[in-house]
């Protein structure tokens, strides 16, 4: 049987009633007095338009050439997530298999991936949270253990939306994964860069390579570049030394890669960025290592595309195959009230009480960490951090814990199951559009967070929401090649 949900009020009742239309490009007037909604083009591309960039150092010595790539997570085209990080092994022989023609390589699809959602909701405007997660099938961390599936996200806050992006809506702040740390910068602060285009808005940001340098940044942890674009553009052109300066960190940090946004045209011009296909995979691996500098010329400049983390969703379900890729040990509950959607609209997971499985699945026994479904920023209830550790750890699960178990209150009085509604997934279920929206403030308290959970009906069309870890927009091209329409 369903739960049900006792009476949201009559804010939720007053917001349905002024529902109607969606607006292409709403006044900021509209914006403020009355609920409205984007639209899924819309939704494409304020996520292509604040896409990041992302500067990268590479461990590429010993002919491990092209480990530090981003991908996605059927880049092998087996369909198969637990051998991932076993076939990632062999991609210095895919490099190398490459300049001589087919070979058993050329049906892999590298195509570097950031998957991505995008929350829509109300609040005094219109205003959006975009997650952007770097997907790499390799990681080793500091105890020199290799890893499968790497888990490093860039979420932003866009506040103040009116209609397409650059129409005068501004970024509140940015966090950054920075191993269990949640690294926050606000609007305003020295530390948050961005890339301006007339193709888009790109937050600058650094990420360590692989390998499991000690004490420093390494595991491939994101951090902020606290230089402007400017910088990086007279060091392009004057063919300088590549190095970007990072948040938390004396000195600046060796890059080899640059991974641009595809849909940008202006950032890929100003790169001079190029695609990973098997015909040029030789031409886009780096040969540096993590000690070795590099002068601009001889940075690998990446295209990524962006697809969809409610892609990879669905492989969590217990009806979707999950054992390919996933354990069943530790299943998450979900109550759906609606059902996760591919680009057609079409349901792939009904709804109701369901279970997802995510604890990762590796053929080699070396991992079983957990996948989205199980992740705290998936819920918003992470704990913002102001500053990085190079040696990692400080990301603590009191908030996330409060949360589950609904014993905190947010700023505004409420419990996740007040919020919700439904009092009873207190310790028991997650609704599914839980989702608590940080004011981008660092609390120290255990346990607190500021800042708020949206309530009832928030995702619905006619409030003005919109939960995009549940709905697919990019379309999948499946076999494709990196770059290819």
């Amino acid at each position: 049987m369903n739960p049900s949900r006792k009476s949201v009020g009559s804010l939720v009742v007053l917001a349905c009633i002024l529902a109607g239309l969606s607006w292409l490009a709403p006044s900021r007037a509209q914006a403020q007095s009355q609920p409205w909604s984007l639209t899924n083009a819309q939704r494409q591309a304020f996520l292509r338009y604040y896409a990041p960039v992302i500067f990268k150092r590479a461990n590429a010595d010993d002919g491990r050439h092209g480990y530090d790539w981003l991908t996605n997570f059927d880049f092998d085209q087996d369909g198969d997530f637990s051998n991932n990080k076993l076939h990632w092994k062999q991609i210095p022989q895919y490099v190398d298999a490459s300049r001589t023609g087919p070979s058993a390589f050329d049906r892999w699809r590298v195509r570097p991936t950031l998957y991505t959602s995008l929350m829509e909701y109300m609040d005094g405007g219109k205003n959006l949270t975009l997650v952007y997660h770097l997907y790499h099938a390799l990681d080793k961390n500091a105890a020199g253990d290799y890893q499968l599936h790497d888990w490093e996200r860039v979420e932003m806050q866009v506040r103040n939306v009116v209609g397409n992006p650059g129409s005068g809506e501004s970024v509140a702040f940015a966090v950054v994964t920075q191993h269990k740390r949640n690294v926050v910068r606000q609007q305003g602060s020295a530390d948050l860069n961005f890339m301006q285009t007339p193709t888009g808005s790109h937050l600058l940001i650094w990420q360590a390579e692989w390998s499991d340098k000690l004490l420093a940044a390494h595991g491939q942890e994101l951090r902020f570049v606290t230089e402007p674009y400017s910088f990086f553009a007279g060091r392009m052109a004057s063919g300088g030394k590549a190095e970007a300066d990072v948040n938390n960190d004396d000195g600046r940090k060796k890059l080899h890669y640059v991974f641009v946004p595809e849909d940008s045209a202006a950032a890929v011009a100003a790169f001079n960025a190029q695609p990973v296909r098997y015909a040029n995979a030789d031409a886009q691996a780096s040969r540096y290592d993590n000690g070795t500098s590099a002068n601009w010329p001889a940075v690998k400049r990446v295209t990524y595309e962006l697809q969809d983390i409610a892609d990879i969703v669905p492989t969590h379900w217990e009806y979707g195959g999950y054992a390919t890729h996933w354990l069943p040990e530790g299943p998450e509950s979900f109550f759906l009230e609606s059902p996760v959607v591919n680009e057609a609209g079409q349901a792939e997971v009904a709804t109701g009480m369901q279970r997802f499985f995510s604890k990762t699945r590796d053929v080699e026994n070396e991992d079983d960490r957990e996948g989205y479904p199980s992740k705290k920023w998936f819920f918003g209830t992470f704990e913002l951090n102001s500053s990085a550790s190079d040696t990692g750890g400080g990301g603590s699960n009191a908030f996330h814990d409060n949360a589950w178990a609904s014993t905190a209150v947010d700023s505004r009085g409420r419990t996740r199951a007040s919020a919700s509604g439904y009092s009873t997934s207190a310790n028991a279920w997650w609704w599914q559009h839980d989702y608590f929206v940080h004011s981008g403030a660092v609390d120290s308290s255990d346990g607190v967070e500021q800042g708020y959970w949206l309530t009832g009906g928030w995702y619905l069309g006619s409030n003005g929401g919109f939960d995009g870890r549940w709905v697919q927009l990019f379309d999948d091209r499946p076999g494709v090649e990196s770059g290819v329409r």
